[in-house]
């Protein structure tokens, strides 16, 4: 049999430089059916074994009546259960059947179309744990999760930390990304994020009093389906690989400064897909959002109590002095991100205001407040003695 080169060759001869099959014959010395045959055959030679038997061709029938009930049965799995019957076939062997035949038995794949966003529609928004706990002073860390939004139109994004995945913070972070970005989109996107999403694709009340506020619709994702808000996704993955790496944060107030910092710089970086900076696109999308409210909703987690003996009270372990002044009286106790204040119920006086702390089990004690506590103790008194007159005295005893 001629190689493709041969092959090549005789056509060339018989074709193009128009030699008989002769002389062919003579300057190759190839059997002269050799070359009638490559100049009748208009495809290259192919070398074609004769096909054999498989190990695994008498169980097939037996794999697919396995993959019928489990699509997603294990190779390892399946070899187990074919060694009784025989099979000897390898690893190699069985996975590449598998990896044929697998999808002909599982469910039909997801397709997905491209969608192109319109200005000011949506917001998609999710939540990114960094990898390394971060420094909140007293030489302690702790662990932060950060609120990451991206506008559909334009991509831009923005990011807030926060401190735990309660209802008040996630509140807190959807305002201070809406707050970075500059406007109010018409649908806030979200997985089924516990503290936003309630149940049944329906929002917690708080989330739904948050956006009805603001007067914004929201959307929640189908369960395990990152593909439908993947714009956030992708930004938070550049964020996971871009932004930590290689920083040093000297406490939580520098890692906000160095995220919207690296935020700004994102934002003016050309999209690989929209092919546009999206803080150009930004100044676009904005004139087709609603204008940010004077005032955003109050995300404060709010509580009365009486104040106590000890004045003090408790938020996230740390202990946060009171006006001794107001020992016995109700205080309504309002936390912010940045602040504990406490307010009197009866008079509006001022019972306490401290810059939050964010380390674990610490007290706090206003300056004023230690001032009142040391002048309010009195100096130990001496005890009354009644003095008796002499004549009781002489009375009992004649």
């Amino acid at each position: 049999m001629v190689g493709v080169e041969q092959w090549a060759e005789i056509r060339r001869l018989y074709f193009v430089k128009g030699l008989s099959q002769r002389e062919i014959h003579r300057r190759t010395g190839l059997h002269r059916d050799t070359i009638r045959r490559a100049i009748t055959s208009s495809e290259p030679p192919i070398y074609r074994r004769a096909p054999s038997g498989s190990k695994l061709e008498p169980f097939k029938e037996e794999i697919h009546r396995l993959l019928r009930e489990e699509p997603k049965l294990p190779g390892v799995r399946i070899r187990e259960l074919l060694e009784p019957l025989g099979c000897t076939a390898s690893k190699t062997v069985v996975d590449d059947y598998l990896r044929e035949v697998r999808p002909l038995f599982a469910p039909a794949p997801r397709t997905f179309q491209r969608t192109v966003y319109r200005p000011g529609e949506i917001c998609q928004f999710d939540v990114w744990q960094p990898r390394e706990e971060i420094a909140v002073g007293h030489g302690q860390a702790r662990r932060g999760w950060v609120i990451v939004a991206c506008l559909g139109y334009s991509r831009a994004g923005a990011g807030v930390l926060i401190f735990s995945t309660q209802t008040e913070d996630l509140l807190a972070g959807i305002a201070g990304c809406l707050e970075r970005l500059g406007g109010l989109p018409r649908t806030l996107v979200w997985d089924r994020q516990a503290g936003i999403h309630g149940h049944d694709g329906r929002p917690s009340e708080a989330f739904a009093a948050f956006c009805g506020r603001l007067r914004v619709d929201w959307r929640f994702c189908e369960p395990a389906d990152p593909q439908a808000k993947g714009a956030v996704e992708r930004l938070q993955g550049y964020a996971e690989t871009n932004f930590e790496p290689g920083r040093r944060f000297a406490n939580e107030l520098d890692f906000q400064d160095q995220l919207d910092a690296w935020f700004d710089r994102v934002n003016e970086r050309t999209h690989k897909t929209l092919r546009a900076r999206p803080v150009d696109r930004l100044a676009h999308e904005l004139k087709a959002m609603a204008s940010l409210p004077a005032k955003l909703p109050d995300c404060d987690r709010r509580w009365t109590m009486r104040v106590p003996p000890d004045p003090h009270l408790r938020v996230d372990t740390n202990a946060y002095s009171l006006e001794p002044a107001l020992v016995g009286r109700r205080v309504e106790v309002c936390v912010a991100q940045r602040s504990v204040t406490a307010v009197a119920l009866d008079t509006g006086e001022v019972a306490c205001r401290h810059a939050r702390v964010f380390a674990r089990h610490r007290t706090i004690t206003a300056l004023e407040h230690a001032r009142a506590l040391r002048d309010g103790r009195s100096a130990p008194g001496e005890t009354a003695v009644e003095l008796r007159p002499l004549a009781r005295y002489d009375a009992l005893i004649a």
